[in-house]
């Protein structure tokens, strides 16, 4: 009897566990919100840090891909170290006012902006069939 109900409980986790999974591989990266992402949000900061813009073709598609997925933003300590937190509610709200970009996907989840902004870098990147800079 124990193990039965064991069994039920197991199975109704593992259901819940599929279904959440299934949610999130169901997303499909939109490559076109995040270049209107990157070059609205992250263009601006850069080019208001540094006076220069960080095109997606400064990397290959195996340097984003590893950049984004490391979550490694900035490692000089000037700004916040996470790249999730520049995609974030919370930072996407602070801004909102000054940004446009920000205010319109102000309800998009995190994850999903993540991999729309992912999937632009990889989209636009030097050994990509479609280089691109940023304007």
């Amino acid at each position: 009897m124990k193990q039965s109900r064991a069994l039920v409980a197991l199975s109704a986790c593992g259901a819940l566990l599929a279904g959440q999974w299934a949610f999130a591989a169901d997303y499909a990266p939109d490559w076109k919100r995040g270049r209107i992402y990157y070059r609205m949000v992250c263009t601006a900061c850069h080019k208001a840090e540094t006076g220069q813009s960080i095109s997606p073709m400064s990397k290959t598609i195996a340097e984003w891909g590893e950049y984004v997925d490391t979550d490694q933003h900035d490692a000089s300590a000037r700004a916040n170290p996470s790249l999730k937190y520049y995609v974030s509610r919370e930072y996407r709200d602070s801004v909102k006012n000054e940004n446009k970009a920000a205010a319109k996907f102000i309800d998009v989840p995190a994850d999903e902006l993540l991999a729309d902004l992912r999937a632009w870098v990889v989209h636009g990147a030097k050994d990509s069939d479609t280089p691109a800079r940023c304007q």
